[in-house]
């Protein structure tokens, strides 16, 4: 690396492969003034251009990538902390951890809790999103229940699960205007499609999970404005040829964006290549459902208010033995689309930040490398590990 005077803020990374949804760039330059990207390409053509002259911090990355930074739109936790916790300090706690692993946009993700326990979250995020954050941005709440099947908890608390309650969710949005981003509910229980078409008005992503719909009543919930799964293969209907299920109309409907957790343990790799193909580039979503152990070692934790075991990595409700979240991180969840599943590192980049930034109505700021957009960028090195991390142009200390 070589530190020059610069003019604030002007960084230059060169030599890498640069990963934009355009192009692959060889010998690729990206260069960010501030917050903002100004330049994404060849370094030919960036010796040409304006932002070439002038002083500059420059990175050589040579045999490295530069991809977007990733977009968690599914996480409860991580080193310690929960998003149930609601407390500024987890939230930093979390934030900064998935950070210095890939993670630039995050929701924090509820549990299927009382409605009190919800209220304090949306109070705590609301009033996070405001100051200062120190690790990924809190892009909003993901609200995992409580409006969920009986028949398939998972490792949500069943004495919380309840019908659609769309007056909770009037009154939240009444509050927090804009801040509940993802819902996920059982779209076959009575007065779900009702709360979906509200949802879909308000620009909030409807989601399946936690499901027995069958084929039929994912299709008529995608009629009504569903436009996403959650953790896909896991906790819902699955595929049989007479009858698809969620999992089939999930597969099948290109309206909905299909959620996997690709770490080894909840979806077999080939599954996940099957969902690929059949989502195609535009249609996957990359997630962790990480919990409080992820970055930890094994030992007793908790999700929510439940007793969850944590062994070789994997999560585990202490009853019962459902999986109960992950330790996974979203670097972990790329590397192993890459490598497991089979993936190109420019569909898997797509699936960890461009369709999730689409999803969220934010890919006109972030979730791909061009000209105008917040510099949210990952440097990789040739085995994907981190090399370094900048979000809205800030890199952070201690990446990898």
């Amino acid at each position: 690396m070589a530190n020059n005077k610069s003019e604030p803020g002007r960084t230059v990374l060169q030599g890498a492969t640069v990963i934009t949804e355009e192009a692959v760039f060889e010998d690729g330059v990206v260069c960010f003034q501030g917050e903002q990207i100004e330049f994404a390409g060849t370094r030919e053509a960036f010796a040409e251009s304006p932002f070439a002259s002038g002083s500059a911090t420059v990175i050589e990355a040579a045999g490295g990538y530069v991809v977007p930074g990733f977009i968690d739109l599914h996480v409860h936790g991580g080193h310690g902390s929960d998003f149930m916790d609601a407390e500024a300090s987890a939230y930093d706690n979390i934030t900064v951890h998935h950070a210095l692993n890939g993670t630039t946009t995050i929701l924090a993700t509820t549990v299927t809790a009382s409605r009190e326990s919800i209220n304090r979250v949306l109070e705590t995020a609301w009033a996070y999103r405001s100051g200062p954050m120190p690790g990924a941005k809190l892009g909003g709440v993901h609200l995992e229940g409580p409006f969920i099947s009986p028949k398939w908890p998972g490792a949500q608390n069943p004495a919380y699960i309840m019908p659609p309650r769309r007056d909770w969710l009037e009154a939240w949005e009444a509050q927090y205007p804009g801040l509940i981003r993802v819902v996920t509910l059982a779209p076959e229980r009575e007065g779900a499609l009702e709360m979906i078409g509200w949802l879909a008005d308000h620009g909030i992503v409807a989601s399946a999970g936690h499901t027995d719909a069958t084929y039929d009543e994912i299709t008529a919930a995608a009629d009504h404005g569903l436009t996403h799964a959650v953790h896909t293969f896991n906790a819902m209907k699955g595929l049989h040829h007479r009858e698809p299920g969620t999992v089939g109309a999930v597969m099948t409907d290109s309206r909905i964006q299909a959620e996997v957790i690709a770490d080894g343990h909840h979806v077999h790799h080939s599954c996940i290549r099957l969902l690929a193909q059949a989502k195609g580039p535009d249609g996957l979503v990359l997630v962790t459902d990480s919990m409080s152990a992820c970055g930890l070692p094994a030992g007793d934790y908790k999700l929510g208010e439940l007793d969850v075991v944590v062994d070789g990595g994997v999560a585990r409700l202490k009853e019962g033995g459902a999986l109960a979240g992950s330790t996974l991180t979203m670097l972990g969840a790329f590397r192993h689309a890459v490598t497991a599943a089979g993936m190109s590192l420019r569909d898997a980049s797509k699936a960890a930040s461009g369709n999730p930034a689409r999803e969220l109505g934010i890919y006109h700021e972030t979730g791909s490398i061009a000209p105008g957009k917040q510099a949210d960028l990952l440097w990789l090195d040739r085995e994907l590990a981190l090399s370094g991390v900048w979000v809205n142009g800030r890199r952070l200390e201690g990446q990898g």
